[in-house]
């Protein structure tokens, strides 16, 4: 269970303590998120001494209705979360646990951390960016959480003027997703990507690729190339271990030089089809077929 505890106190959870008592675990969430906070419970419920969701209601003038609500999870004491306390609240305030992070983190952890504190923008089906709000935690706390994520994951975050974690790459966000979608909860669908229609590859198209292909007639030789297009179809339906083979390929890649060619009808069906799947561009997805 600790990779969940992780997740959940990397986002909305914590730890209270009173003076003079043993700490609380402790988490909350909007009336909208009812499910998702049903299910953490659920989940957390056999490990943690919890008591079921309770609705709460809370007069905020700041607030259009002048008030909020929210259904709140809290525990009885226990020898685990004092524990828990003295890793994540040493000084009585919380403070990232780094070899506890790195012992515990795994892809449950992300998806529980994403759909507490992430945020998921996308227009017209294409994926723009992920935020998670970590302005809580100190700017080193943060530096450490991106290069651990690129460590582990090969994600490549960066921090914005708010001291949150951004991620604007499509083809990481797609695989961010693809990582998590196993542990994702069906409430938390407006996390998820909703795939837009395939566009229309233009026929006549400038390719970038690197400078260790050298090309003498663009055209013919992409287009052959291209017939290797159905392979990476097949590949890129196994998501996430696509996405490990494209980062490690993606590694290997020096300079790149531009051709302009005419690509096959059948060929532009398939590539449309492909960037839409793996949020990668022409020229990446064109290069690929020369290294397959």
């Amino acid at each position: 269970m600790h990779d969940l505890i992780c997740g959940k106190l990397l986002g909305d959870g914590c730890l209270t303590k009173q003076e003079g008592r043993k700490p609380r675990f402790q988490f909350s969430h909007t009336v909208k998120d009812k499910e998702w906070c049903e299910h953490c419970f659920e989940q957390l419920n056999s490990f943690l001494p919890l008591t079921p969701p309770k609705y709460r209601k809370t007069f905020d003038s700041r607030m259009v209705s002048g008030y909020t609500e929210c259904y709140m999870v809290q525990s009885r004491t226990s020898s685990e979360l004092c524990q828990l306390y003295e890793l994540w609240y040493p000084q009585s305030k919380k403070e990232l646990p780094l070899t506890y992070i790195e012992k515990h983190f795994n892809e449950k952890s992300l998806a529980w951390w994403y759909q507490d504190d992430g945020h998921f923008k996308q227009k017209d089906g294409i994926p723009k960016k992920i935020i998670f709000s970590t302005d809580s935690f100190s700017l080193k706390e943060n530096y450490f959480l991106i290069d651990f994520l690129q460590r582990k994951y090969d994600l490549r975050f960066s921090i914005d003027a708010q001291n949150r974690l951004l991620l604007y790459d499509q083809f990481q966000i797609i695989y961010l997703l693809k990582l998590i979608e196993p542990h994702t909860h069906k409430s938390m669908a407006r996390k998820t990507l909703v795939p837009s229609e395939p566009k229309k590859i233009a026929t006549r198209s400038t390719i970038y690729l690197p400078t260790d292909i050298s090309l003498i007639k663009p055209t013919p030789e992409i287009n052959e190339q291209y017939k290797k297009l159905p392979k990476l179809v097949t590949l890129a339906e196994e998501a996430i271990e696509f996405s490990k083979f494209y980062i490690s390929f993606q590694k290997t890649l020096q300079t790149t030089k531009p051709y302009q060619i005419k690509i096959n009808a059948e060929s532009q069906k398939i590539l449309s089809q492909l960037k839409v799947q793996t949020g990668l561009n022409l020229s990446q997805l064109t290069a690929l077929c020369f290294k397959l």
